[in-house]
């Protein structure tokens, strides 16, 4: 993934996990490689397509690895990368910060 990047390091970050969608599935595949239904059903509502092109621009970006088993039917499962799994301290701190947030208006 050699492209123009931004020249802001955190507009670099916000272009590879722009979505909730992507930080939720970066959530998910910190606990380990998942196959797509695993994570549809984790991620709760989000649909097939868009968990599709999710995955896939994730994949683009390095993030993670898809590997297909010959099987029938197809066994699919994705994995974070290392340059995926260097976001743990990004995901590490928002749900610190969400805990946080959600205890003070609990009070």
């Amino acid at each position: 993934m050699k492209k123009d990047l931004p020249m802001c390091p955190v507009e670099v970050t916000l272009m590879l996990i722009s979505d909730k969608w992507k930080v939720l599935i970066l959530r998910d595949l910190m606990e380990g490689t998942k196959r797509f239904g695993e994570l549809k059903k984790s991620i709760g509502n989000i649909t097939q397509k868009v968990l599709t092109a999710n995955l896939r621009s994730m994949e683009e970006s390095g993030l993670l690895t898809r590997t297909v088993y010959a099987e029938v039917p197809p066994r699919v499962e994705y994995t974070l990368t290392e340059v995926g799994y260097s976001l743990k301290i990004v995901t590490d701190a928002m749900i610190k910060w969400g805990t946080e947030y959600k205890e003070k208006l609990e009070k």
